[in-house]
């Protein structure tokens, strides 16, 4: 009886210590993705402080890329190569670097707000 026991509580405890991951994006979904009032400031701007920016701030200027300031970014937003990085796209080098790609509704406001015409304000 004992044995049983010590074998049950051992399976408990092995089986509470188990690996687990979580995706925040299953765990807190997105609830509503409102693509139809993505502005650069109230938008963009805030992507790119949360995402980007560490590396590709005026200061740092990571591989000599400038993603602060709206011309900046306009830049690569004009040749493709900031949706091509963020989607992770064949040919383009995925953005964030070493990391997941952004959430989904994140990409979604910012090609609606460069489908647009990626304005200023």
């Amino acid at each position: 009886m004992k044995k049983t026991i010590c074998l049950s509580a051992l399976a408990f405890m092995l089986g509470l210590s188990s690996c687990y991951y979580d995706v925040e994006e299953e765990i807190y979904p997105e609830i509503d993705c409102d693509t139809q009032s993505a502005t650069y400031s109230g938008t963009i701007e805030p992507i790119l402080s949360d995402n980007c920016l560490v590396c590709h701030s005026a200061a740092v200027n990571t591989a000599g890329i400038t993603l602060e300031g709206y011309n900046s970014l306009k830049t690569y937003v004009d040749n493709g190569r900031f949706l091509g990085a963020i989607k992770h796209q064949p040919g383009f080098s995925s953005m964030p670097q070493g990391a997941s790609q952004l959430p989904e509704c994140d990409i979604l406001k910012i090609e609606a707000w460069i489908s647009n015409g990626a304005p200023d304000n």
